[in-house]
């Protein structure tokens, strides 16, 4: 047995050390350098948009960006960044999807018949999949992948959490009322697996009046600060409702979105702070 390197990544001895590690083989062909989950304690908060967009944002920097969509029963990714083939692969691997302007993107919705054929699975068969996603696709020489998760605390996020490498987690949330439990559950379980929450970006903070430019707090005062500042994360972002926003990613054109609203959260990523 060859002196142990503490990295059961890259070892195939079974040892007693290895039992307490659980992360996946990613594909000895892959590369994949930084891995950042997009979580929320809710669903329908706009996960899979800011997912979208700060992928967007890495490729348009000159970064080789990815994304894996880990939301099984739910998939939008693909959709969003305007991808209407399937994956392809050989026995030994999996092929990540390409969009238009090169980030590389892996959903079940890729591997589907039909986008719109529903994903009946039990937990851990759907955890298997996210599993798979991570070992079996040759992702290429990927800077920064984005996880989008599903919504909650369930197999899949414990699965995301156990399985890959996460350099930190990014909660998304709206302004509403019960965002201090919603938070306090994504920032408890980041904790108990000890990755780091690298902040919060606020989604469907305001609507801006066409009018007079007036920003409406449509579900109230928000109170993401307030929760932010009260767990010690940054609060990074106020993105607001915006049909526009809305029609292009419905188009498939995530790519082309004004992801200027995100820029510091990018450039706190980039800096691996």
């Amino acid at each position: 047995m060859s002196e142990c390197t503490h990295d059961c990544s890259s070892c195939s001895e079974n040892c007693s050390e290895r039992e307490q590690d659980l992360r996946a083989y990613l594909n000895p062909a892959a590369s994949v350098k930084k891995v950042i989950a997009v979580v929320s304690g809710k669903g329908g908060v706009g996960k899979s948009l800011v997912t979208g967009m700060l992928a967007s944002e890495m490729q348009r920097r000159g970064y080789q960006a990815a994304v894996l969509d880990a939301d099984i029963t739910g998939p939008s990714i693909p959709k969003a960044f305007g991808i209407n083939t399937h994956a392809t692969g050989t026995e030994s691997c999996l092929y990540p999807c390409f969009s238009d302007r090169g980030t590389q993107i892996m959903s079940i919705n890729l591997l589907l018949e039909n986008d719109t054929d529903p994903v009946v699975w039990r937990g851990p068969v759907i955890a298997g999949v996210v599993t798979q996603f991570w070992s079996d696709v040759l992702w290429n020489d990927v800077d920064f992948m984005f996880v989008d998760m599903p919504p909650g605390t369930g197999d899949v996020p414990l699965t995301v959490f156990q399985s890959l490498p996460v350099d930190g987690v990014i909660i998304v949330t709206s302004p509403q009322e019960l965002v201090s439990m919603i938070v306090a559950k994504a920032v408890n379980m980041a904790g108990m697996m000890n990755i780091p929450v690298l902040g919060i970006v606020e989604n469907m903070s305001y609507l801006k009046c066409p009018d007079c430019g007036r920003e409406l707090e449509v579900f109230g005062s928000s109170k993401v600060a307030k929760v932010a500042e009260e767990f010690g994360i940054q609060h990074f972002a106020r993105l607001p409702i915006d049909p526009v926003i809305a029609t292009m990613v419905d188009a498939g054109e995530i790519e082309s979105v004004d992801t200027s609203a995100l820029n510091e959260l990018v450039d706190f990523i980039e800096k691996g702070e």
